[in-house]
């Protein structure tokens, strides 16, 4: 591992660069990511880091309580609560774009062996994790930090590693050891979940409860999850864990620690959603907005530094990876138009919307460009 003398001198030779993009070249070339800065002894964070302060406020009341916990306890089995969660999913994903979901099917062990298998992966030696480290996307597992690096105006302060876990890509061997089995058992239940999700989203738009998942936009095909460790950051008024964005895929379904510091942007204010024990964030993504016309919100969200603690949580994307190369044109859902419900948002590929989310980068709102 290399010494925290030679973590200084990294971190001075970035502040003392002559551009940013040298500066970045030179954070890039560690692998060693933000927890590599932590651990070198970082008292000032790199000016590559600052974000500029936001214009929405935080939200002084208790609306955090308002963001809707749905219990999906008997949905399979009893057609009245079938309804009942229904319309609370219909509501949240109309009017705030989050929910949570409790009695979910997945065993708490699953979700605290999921936590654990992320710490474990980020907190293992520097030497172990630079073997994966990469920026090509087409690898079955890449670690890094801040996949928009070079595009981005401000990095954030989180380390990431990506990897598509159902159907797995390549073999099992591919994933690193310390997380390999839980990542492929938390991936099979997180599907069965989204399945289930999936049904009640197209319910709650009065289609038939297998519409969204028929469709050949693939939206159940496939998940690719995203594992973020949130360092301890010496300056976090400087900076941010996630800036804010939305999700560029159909549906998010996130496990998130005890730590805290997400927020949703409602109403013009930030927004906290507190950690609930064994309880997953689900969050609608920018193309089942255009697909339900705007009638579903891609919200956008964020997460905050925090100088005391180690963050972790793990996203699950529904329909990430196909979003590369897919051909298949993705426009409002016809039987959701009318005369009054005109389309709102240009027909698109898939593969088209995919590249310009990543060419902007986090901390825009490309939805908003496909608009007619």
């Amino acid at each position: 591992m290399e010494s925290e003398e030679a973590e200084g001198t990294i971190v001075k030779m970035m502040n003392n660069c002559d551009d940013r993009m040298s500066e970045l070249k030179a954070f890039d070339d560690t692998k060693g990511g933000v927890k590599g800065l932590v651990d070198g002894g970082v008292t000032k964070i790199p000016t590559m880091f600052y974000h500029p302060l936001d214009k929405f406020p935080n939200s002084s009341s208790t609306e955090h309580s308002l963001i809707p916990v749905i219990d999906l306890e008997g949905v399979t089995k009893d057609p009245i609560t079938r309804q009942q969660v229904v319309s609370r999913i219909r509501e949240a994903s109309e009017t705030w774009g989050f929910f949570q979901v409790v009695n979910h099917g997945i065993p708490g062990s699953v979700l605290e062996e999921m936590k654990e298998g992320i710490k474990r992966f980020f907190e293992q030696d520097v030497e172990v994790k630079k073997e994966v480290y990469s920026r090509d996307n087409t690898k079955p597992f890449i670690y890094n930090s801040n996949f928009d690096l070079y595009s981005s105006s401000a990095l954030n302060w989180r380390d990431t590693f990506g990897c598509q876990i159902v159907p797995l890509i390549g073999k099992p061997q591919d994933l690193p050891q310390v997380c390999r089995d839980i990542l492929l058992e938390y991936g099979n239940n997180v599907m069965k979940l989204g399945i289930t999700l999936f049904e009640l989203l197209s319910e709650s738009l009065n289609l038939h409860s297998n519409y969204l998942r028929d469709m050949e936009l693939g939206c159940t095909d496939q998940i690719s999850c995203a594992g973020h460790y949130y360092p301890p950051c010496p300056e976090p008024e400087l900076t941010m864990g996630t800036t804010k964005h939305s999700d560029g895929a159909f549906l998010t379904v996130l496990l998130q620690d005890h730590i805290g510091g997400l927020q949703i942007l409602h109403n013009d204010k930030w927004i906290d959603v507190h950690p609930v024990p064994e309880t997953l964030v689900v969050n609608i993504g920018d193309l089942l907005q255009l697909l339900t016309n705007d009638r579903f919100k891609s919200v956008q969200h964020r997460v905050l530094a925090n100088k005391n603690d180690s963050r972790v949580s793990i996203a699950s994307f529904f329909g990430y990876n196909s979003l590369a190369s897919s051909t298949k044109l993705v426009s409002p859902i016809k039987e959701l138009l009318s005369e009054d419900n005109p389309p709102k948002f240009k027909e698109t590929t898939i593969a088209e919307y995919a590249a310009y989310f990543r060419a902007k980068g986090l901390g825009n709102n490309p939805l908003q460009d496909f608009r007619i």
